[in-house]
């Protein structure tokens, strides 16, 4: 067996990105920038301004002037104004020459023929700068981060219709047993239906991969080696079951014998110990373990770094959220050890009942901690570090926000 921290580390010297692609921006949602893009003009493009308002100067403070034009957003004002006169102007209009502060229509008095205008008036005032926002030349989107809904809005500022990114990784799931049956089939009353497939399946989902799913091999080594051979043009195939030492646990040996490298095998880590991972030709290989909890925390603790560094992303470590223990809680000592929890925003709190073969608290969970094999006791109020799990949390509650 090998450490928690060794076997990450032997995931993030060996995993590699995957090739790139170029796709239109509208269908790159979700994947990750390969390059850095600088900006090809400025934004604004030109001066502009911030409100609907007038175009003053500044040393006509508190005096009544008259208005010279009206300038709206796609004109090209080419008159300067001078002292004495205004020019109204609507949000996102080019600023007039010898334009010095823009006024709001609201802190304007407008007489029958003329503009008051208020005392005082700040130099530059409701003015948006030309490159203020981006400047021509310089980066604005770097290589190996994640393309969001706001990604597009920079990209369109800058004309762009297309953006190299990485390809999405491919992921072949399989599950071994023949007790195992889809949850479309009939079952009889000695099977399972196989929960860790489509769990599997929609997580990779979650996380940007192309997903295949192969219906669960028999418990036979040539069986198995049959599933492995139709998964190989994979970036990732992933399997659950037959990686223990029961007399039909052959998963790990149809890897062997069909050339997968093992990059470590066993683990020290409860629950989960007997996780594989290993590469057959291009391909990786996890095999975890059939129990569904401890399928699970191994797909968070270790598949999903693969399948992030995969993808390209630099995002590929696990994030830790900073919290405290809602209540005491006791375990047994002596081994490394992963420990589901609700969080509600400001404290953690493990699940009471959480063993290996368990379904029901993979939809509880929050998060993780996990502890050393020394710790037996986690005190009320304790300081912990969790790993996310559901990154999309909500609140039961209403709360105040603001920092006052």
């Amino acid at each position: 067996m090998i450490s928690i921290e060794k076997a990450l580390e032997i995931i993030y010297n060996n995993v590699t990105k995957k090739s790139t692609h170029i796709i239109p921006i509208e269908a790159s949602i979700g994947s990750i920038v390969a390059k850095d893009y600088h900006a090809t003009f400025d934004l604004p493009r030109f001066d502009n301004s911030a409100m609907d308002g007038y175009a003053v100067k500044v040393a006509d403070a508190g005096k009544e002037v008259t208005l010279k034009e009206v300038t709206y957003a796609g004109d090209r004002p080419e008159e300067v104004f001078q002292h004495g006169e205004v020019i109204k102007i609507m949000t996102g209009a080019p600023t007039p020459n010898g334009c010095e502060a823009i006024v709001p229509i609201e802190d304007v008095e407008v007489n029958e023929k003329t503009i008051t205008l208020p005392s005082h008036i700040k130099e530059n005032a409701m003015i948006r700068w030309k490159g203020e926002d981006i400047k021509s030349g310089t980066p604005f989107l770097f290589a190996q981060t994640k393309v969001t809904a706001y990604t597009l809005a920079l990209l369109t500022s800058q004309g762009m219709t297309h953006i190299e990114v990485y390809r999405k990784p491919k992921v072949v799931i399989f599950s071994t047993g023949e007790e195992l049956k889809a949850h479309y089939e009939r079952i009889e009353q000695h099977q399972l239906y196989n929960s860790n497939a489509p769990m599997f399946y929609a997580r990779a989902k979650e996380l940007g991969c192309d997903v295949s799913y192969i219906t669960s091999s028999g418990d036979t080594l040539e069986s198995l080696k049959l599933a492995v051979h139709n998964a190989t043009d994979a970036d990732l195939i992933l399997t659950s079951g037959g990686v223990s030492v029961g007399d039909k646990d052959f998963t790990k040996q149809a890897f062997w014998e069909l050339g997968m490298e093992t990059l470590f095998s066993g683990i020290d880590i409860k629950p989960g110990k007997p996780t594989t991972f290993g590469k057959l030709g291009n391909c990786f290989v996890v095999n975890l373990p059939g129990n569904p909890l401890a399928a699970m925390v191994n797909f968070e603790m270790f598949v999903k770094p693969i399948l992030l560094k995969i993808s390209g992303t630099k995002s590929f470590y696990h994030p830790l959220i900073t919290t405290k223990m809602r209540h005491e809680y006791t375990l047994r000592a002596g081994k490394y050890a992963v420990i589901l929890g609700e969080w509600d925003g400001d404290s953690f709190a493990p699940l009471k009942n959480q063993k290996p073969g368990m379904v029901s608290p993979l939809n509880r969970a929050d998060g993780m901690i996990v502890v050393t094999r020394e710790i037996d006791h986690l005190n009320e109020n304790q300081m912990v570090k969790m790993i996310p799990i559901k990154i999309d949390l909500q609140s039961d509650k209403k709360e105040d926000f603001f920092i006052r």
